[in-house]
């Protein structure tokens, strides 16, 4: 007991040492379970990550280039904030550019269930990616933001395959302007 307690103190001389010279930031439980959850990740060559500031780790932008589904050759990028409370709390996701998709509105705001009401926290930042992805892959129409585009997909896929590659150029839908997404020639 006595050894636990001169070791206590040796390691807040060592802390008291280090906080007189430079202010050395304490790392929180929800960037340790984010610095986990990061170097887990498993991102394919259609998805990268960014920093803007990287001191941040708990506010990043994550893009993704589907290569295939009816979103193909477009490019998307979404920010995830995540509170002090992860991973009891879900990160809180937007995508930044205005697109005709059922599960995502014109403000952003995205439709998954893991970032709502199934969120637990086992799950963690590649669950969230693959569940954007796979979004990318199968639009659901069953549970919408966008209800206009999850009609579209309900009523005619050939249809609602005309709106997005519309869309995806700028195009306009029904008097909605979207943002232009395609990269490349495609």
């Amino acid at each position: 007991m006595l050894k636990i307690w001169s070791m206590k103190k040796e390691q807040q001389k060592v802390e008291n040492a280090e906080g007189a010279g430079g202010k050395k930031k304490k790392v929180t439980a929800a960037e340790l379970r984010v610095q986990k959850d990061l170097s887990e990740l498993s991102l394919g060559t259609t998805m990268k990550t960014e920093f803007p500031n990287p001191d941040d780790i708990l506010n990043f932008i994550l893009e993704i280039t589907p290569d295939e589904g009816v979103y193909h050759g477009g490019r998307f990028t979404f920010t995830f904030n995540l509170a002090q409370g992860y991973p009891h709390e879900p990160p809180k996701v937007r995508c930044q550019q205005k697109i005709y998709h059922p599960n995502i509105d014109l403000e952003g705001k995205v439709c998954l269930n893991i970032l709502r009401e199934d969120w637990k926290p086992v799950l963690n930042l590649n669950a969230v990616i693959v569940g954007l992805q796979f979004l990318f892959l199968e639009p659901n129409a069953s549970d919408p933001l966008n209800k206009e585009a999850a009609d579209d997909l309900r009523q005619s896929r050939d249809n609602f395959r005309r709106n997005v590659r519309a869309s995806m150029s700028g195009g306009s839908i029904r008097g909605t302007s979207y943002d232009r997404v395609v990269v490349g020639s495609a």
